[in-house]
């Protein structure tokens, strides 16, 4: 019988892609109402529901499912954002899914697994009070719970570090295969045992170390995921010019080694705000040829859009990263609909999870979980 799931902060249906056909989806939620297209293109409309998350309640859920995956809003919680945290408006939306855990709670449908995925600053975030009041919540929930530090570079060449909380229901048995005395170091970081460690002694009894295999070898550099589309529009040489202006001695010295090495090679480029010698503030383009991209990112907030970068024959070429680079870097199938206008379809993957880390973590823990679950007879 294949196991079941809800999805709230939806987005696209990433999480919904990495889970696979060996999942059902019972119910999806999201706010965004173009985010809720894009979901509908690719999935269709018999288990979404657009809405606020905070109006929803447990009797608009159907069934029991045996996993919530929840990656809610993380501009309130990220490095770059506003400091909010978890009372923020947008990563306070954190809060609904809470209340409509608690209501599945009281009707003795509450989810064996819960997942929560988020930046790695949400671990940080108001000195680490935020994660210690999702542990907290996870812990009056009536879960143990664990955190893993996730690179998608571990799958794919970008780097984007997520923070992925899994929760189990305390009454659920768990194989001991799963649990390790000791954090793993590939998904550990040192912020995370940090944070760890600061929980009060309740957070702690209650916390499990989740046991992965190690990262597979990634085989796939950044140039393998080219768009070679006929119509991709490249700056012109005044901008290419502008652009590499902007950088430092550093980052010229990297565009040089790429331009003697010869042949065609890409590189990204992200513009951000530095500190020059005298302390002020200046837009710096920062460039990498390591065959991996910078971590997707939503054109909001001061951030910037990803620069390709071609090197060929001495020529400097460049041009924004296409959609459907972005969603290679994401992982999501080469058929998967995304949206016509560039923005959005850059803001969708931006805000998204990296489909093979969601198929990783199901393969090897949340999938059997779910199998050893079924023979334990479970009570609200």
């Amino acid at each position: 019988m294949q196991p079941t799931f809800y999805e709230f902060f939806a987005g696209g249906g990433m999480a919904r892609a990495g889970l696979g056909e060996g999942w059902r989806c019972l119910f999806a939620n999201d706010f965004d109402p173009k985010k809720g297209t894009s979901y509908v293109d690719n999935w269709g409309d018999k288990e979404f529901r657009l809405g606020d998350i905070h109006k929803l309640n447990a009797s608009d859920l159907p069934g029991r499912a045996d996993l919530a995956w929840a990656s809610f809003p993380c501009q309130d919680l990220s490095l770059a954002g506003n400091g909010a945290g978890l009372e923020g408006e947008r990563s306070g939306a954190f809060w609904g899914f809470d209340l409509l855990v608690r209501g599945l709670r009281r009707e003795q449908r509450a989810p064996n697994i819960l997942v929560i995925e988020n930046v790695v600053g949400a671990i940080t975030s108001n000195r680490g009070r935020d994660f210690d009041v999702l542990c907290r919540s996870l812990f009056e929930l009536g879960y143990v719970f664990g955190a893993l530090t996730i690179d998608a570079v571990h799958f794919l060449p970008q780097s984007r570090p997520r923070l992925f909380i899994v929760a189990v229901r305390k009454d659920v048995s768990i194989a001991r295969s799963l649990v390790a005395e000791e954090p793993g170091s590939a998904f550990a970081s040192a912020a995370l045992c940090k944070a760890h460690a600061a929980l009060r002694p309740d957070l702690r009894k209650a916390w499990r170390w989740w046991r992965l295999p190690s990262p597979p070898k990634r085989n796939v550099s950044f140039d393998a995921l080219i768009d070679e589309s006929a119509d991709i529009s490249w700056h012109s040489q005044v901008e290419t010019d502008r652009l590499v202006a902007m950088m430092s001695e550093v980052n010229r010295a990297k565009l040089q080694t790429a331009i003697d090495k010869g042949g065609r090679l890409f590189g990204t480029v992200y513009r951000r705000t530095r500190l020059d010698q005298a302390g002020e503030k200046v837009q710096r383009a920062e460039i990498r040829f390591d065959g991996v991209a910078g971590c997707l990112r939503t054109p909001e907030g001061g951030s910037s859009r990803q620069t390709v970068v071609m090197v060929e024959h001495g020529r400097v070429r460049s041009r924004l990263m296409t959609a459907r680079e972005a969603a290679r870097l994401m992982g999501v199938a080469e058929g998967y609909r995304l949206p016509t206008r560039y923005n959005e379809a850059y803001h969708l993957l931006g805000d998204g999870v990296a489909v093979p880390v969601v198929r990783f973590l199901a393969e090897n823990l949340l999938s059997l979980i779910v199998r050893s679950s079924k023979f334990v007879l479970v009570t609200a």
